[in-house]
């Protein structure tokens, strides 16, 4: 079976053209940068062994089982980080979330910084990356989420504390920038049914998908510093909703971030009050 052969399997499968070429790469060895050069050697033959893998692998993409599981990481705000069925794959809406955060550390780099639902670490670990003088802490109820965050922290060589725990729960700390990506989509919410080889805690979230972004709203004041911050990822339609939690907890400067696709992805506030 030659390369192109193998692509022609895979799209009898029913896989998008680059995911398939993205595993032939990832069983070949080779950066999921070297598309151009499979093309080049689409007469190159896969050897049987190989042959019997891709088929596998295919079969497990096309059963709905996310990319990022199969090759084992997901390249998140320039980091290369490892993901399995323990950790939800990280998102290019979540830079979103991420970018905002370094525009508030642009001023005040040193600043104590949690990151509520830390999962893979994603981030958690891009903005001490980008805000190396920041203090960051990423917090996970899932003890599964917490050995892959701290592995990825470790293979990229970057100081962030990680801690078990639900949201803000168990913790006395204030902090100068609260950040979450919680779980955000309703119970019953027919996109769940393509989700279903993700950790399901990390998705749904009551009724309406506000059970924990309301959570976290209360909780943040007591545990944010005067004009702290709290930046919030939430649904394509919640953004008004957020934003109301938000002002009725008393939180001020409310506002929403759009995404690449001009969707309000992002709302957040500070707090002026006296903790």
């Amino acid at each position: 079976m030659t390369f192109a052969q193998a692509l022609a399997a895979a799209a009898a499968l029913g896989l998008e053209r680059l995911d398939s070429q993205l595993l032939v790469l990832h069983l070949l060895g080779r950066p999921p940068t070297d598309r151009a050069w499979l093309l080049a050697h689409d007469a190159d033959r896969l050897e049987p062994a190989l042959q019997e893998a891709f088929l596998r692998l295919c079969e497990r993409r096309a059963a709905g089982e996310p990319l990022a599981y199969i090759v084992g990481h997901k390249e998140f705000f320039g980091l290369r980080l490892a993901v399995d069925e323990r950790v939800l794959v990280p998102r290019p809406d979540t830079e979103t979330l991420v970018d905002w955060a370094l525009d508030l550390l642009a001023v005040q780099s040193a600043a104590h910084v949690a990151d509520l639902g830390t999962g893979s670490g994603a981030i958690a670990l891009a903005i001490k990356q980008h805000r190396p003088a920041a203090q960051v802490e990423g917090v996970d109820a899932s003890a599964g989420a917490l050995a892959m965050a701290r592995a990825n922290a470790l293979a990229l060589g970057l100081e962030v504390t990680f801690r078990q725990a639900s949201w803000l729960d168990a913790t006395e700390s204030r902090y100068d920038l609260i950040v979450s990506n919680p779980p955000y989509v309703a119970e019953g919410d027919p996109h769940l049914a393509a989700l279903a080889h993700e950790p399901p805690g990390a998705l749904a979230a009551g009724a309406d998908g506000l059970r924990d972004l309301r959570t976290i709203v209360s909780q943040a004041p007591a545990h944010l510093v005067r004009e702290g911050w709290l930046l919030l990822e939430h649904g394509f339609d919640q953004a008004e909703a957020v934003r109301a939690l938000l002002a009725s907890a008393g939180f001020g400067l409310v506002a929403s971030r759009r995404d690449i696709q001009g969707i309000e992805r992002c709302s957040g506030g500070q707090w002026l009050e006296l903790g």
